[in-house]
C-alpha cells in the first residue's frame, strides 16, 4: 500500500513539469490522500 501511494505521488508529480504546477499538484495530492482517511 505505501508502495502504491509513492509510486502514485511520483507519477503525479512527473506528469506536471512546471513549478508552479508541482505545488498545485502537491496540494491536492495531499487533499486525495486526506480524503481517503
Amino acid at each position: 500500500m505505501k508502495t502504491l501511494m509513492i509510486l502514485t505521488m511520483m507519477a503525479a508529480l512527473a506528469g506536471c513539469a512546471t513549478i508552479d504546477g508541482v505545488g498545485q499538484d502537491i496540494s491536492g495530492g495531499a487533499r486525495t490522500v486526506q480524503s481517503w482517511f
